[in-house]
């Protein structure tokens, strides 16, 4: 019988989610060849290659493929293991910037109120981070923002919706109308994000557009603060939620509604395998705001 080390299982499943080691190592703290390392070596206890590493981004071996689900139980058992011996410990809730403001408000009451002995930490994600950090354990919940391109293990309970609004530079023809419809977006430059999910970015920009017309993208962008930066240069706009104009404001840049678009979900993220007390009062909250 092959004796896993979970750590090294871990290893593996970071590589996976980020599809290349120089991320997946930064993820976990651990230096590139370190990284490479411990998945070697798991590969060599099991005697298979479970990575392709010919693909880019990185993707698991037909044999990988069928060893990564159980993997993940695996971890995620461990995880679960660990934290019920520290009752009263930390409780971690992952969010967004995007996804977290006064309607999330009193979701983080309640956690309070019902885990009185345990200290609620929030943990900032990056935004490919939203899902990964969940599956793998690193947050016990996380506020998130849909799409999600891999929701495999993941339970998604819808917090809010809030209305998509579209960015555009103050000096913009556009920036002086009440409501703009999504056609008259054709052929604006949206910006991008060369670290996100291509289903992420292309569901804000909404591409396809109805019209048929092809989306051109400007320059990537990281942060709120980039992106406003940039579409205040005129350089690209950026359709967004109304979370962005509540919360944050720039002299350049100008909201304008955008009609005939679906709101964006505010959803809270977990692991369909949680069955703890804090998931259940998680999902039970979250179901009771949207009746």
């Amino acid at each position: 019988m092959v004796e896993l080390n979970l750590r090294q299982v871990a290893c593996l499943l970071a590589v996976i989610d980020e599809g290349h080691f120089g991320r997946a190592a930064e993820k976990l703290f651990i230096s590139p060849p370190a990284l490479t390392q411990q998945v070697r070596a798991l590969e060599r206890k099991l005697g298979v290659e479970l990575i392709d590493r010919s693909m880019h981004p990185l993707r698991p071996t037909e044999i990988g493929t069928h060893f990564i689900p159980h993997a993940r139980q695996a971890v995620a058992a461990a995880e679960r293991a660990v934290q019920a011996t520290n009752e009263g410990g930390r409780l971690r809730i992952g969010f967004m910037t995007a996804a977290i403001g006064m309607q999330t408000g009193p979701l983080l009451d309640r956690v309070r109120r019902e885990f009185l002995r345990s200290t609620l930490e929030l943990v900032e994600l990056a935004w490919p981070d939203q899902a990964p950090a969940v599956r793998r354990g690193v947050v016990d919940a996380a506020i998130v923002r849909p799409p999600v391109a891999d929701d495999r293990g993941l339970r998604f309970d819808i917090l809010y919706t809030e209305e998509r609004v579209v960015a555009l530079a103050s000096t913009h023809p556009l920036a002086t109308r009440t409501s703009v419809s999504i056609d008259d977006l054709d052929g604006e430059p949206h910006v991008s994000d060369t670290e996100a999910d291509p289903d992420w970015v292309r569901w804000w920009a909404c591409d396809p557009r109805p019209s048929g017309r092809p989306v051109t993208y400007g320059p990537s962008v990281r942060t709120i603060d980039e992106l406003l930066e940039v579409v205040a240069t005129g350089d690209a706009i950026a359709i967004t939620s109304q979370y962005v104009p509540d919360f944050h404001r720039h002299p350049g840049v100008t909201f304008v509604p955008v009609e005939d678009l679906a709101p964006s979900p505010v959803c809270l993220c977990t692991r369909q395998d949680d069955t703890s007390k804090m998931a259940e009062i998680l999902r039970t909250f979250a179901n009771q705001r949207r009746q």
